[in-house]
């Protein structure tokens, strides 16, 4: 036998055999597959795509074993239940991906790179990493930052919330350390 690296777990022991589903039995379960689809928000265009991702991958798990329901469960209530678990993960992996964060969709892209020929792409994309990245933050610290933006001063910033004008600068330092420390984080 081998020996393990440090560290390493073992792969979770098999409760109960596998067993092959028909593929059409998962065919037949694709309102649950798009009703996951909708609640986690992947657009309609994108639909199609990610369901056909889902039912491949389910087929293939099935083809190496994955699927092993305990027997005393109904049939198609531990299909639907492992498939929605399929469909949580590859929704998950869709929506966290660089393409869905950054695509930018136009009906005429060349016409778009005409009227934006004077403006900067690049800057865009920061600016919207930027806002998703303020919009992470605690409300108080998103507070704070967007004070820095208005016409009163720090001082009347904070003499209007009733804390002490250190308190108000140590706040934006803290908040503009977290968001500096998120950005860095987003962009490796």
């Amino acid at each position: 036998m081998k020996p393990r690296r440090k560290g390493a777990r073992r792969p979770p022991a098999a409760r109960h055999p596998s067993q092959r589903p028909p593929v059409e039995a998962i065919i037949a379960e694709r309102s649950l597959i798009v009703a996951v689809l909708i609640a986690s928000g992947v657009p309609l265009r994108d639909r199609a795509d990610v369901e056909q991702g889902i039912i491949i991958g389910a087929w293939r798990s099935i083809e190496r074993g994955m699927f092993r329901p305990a027997p005393e469960d109904e049939p198609r209530k531990a299909l639907r239940r492992w498939l929605w678990g399929i469909c949580w993960r590859k929704t998950g992996h869709y929506l966290g991906s660089a393409y869905v964060r950054r695509v930018v969709l136009n009906a005429q892209p060349f016409g778009l790179l005409h009227e934006l020929a004077g403006q900067n792409l690049e800057a865009q994309l920061q600016a919207r990493e930027t806002l998703e990245a303020l919009a992470d933050l605690p409300d108080w610290q998103r507070e704070i930052l967007m004070a820095v933006d208005q016409p009163e001063s720090l001082v009347a910033y904070a003499r209007a919330r009733g804390m002490s004008p250190g308190t108000a600068a140590s706040r934006l330092r803290i908040a503009r350390e977290a968001l500096a420390l998120r950005l860095r984080r987003w962009r490796r």
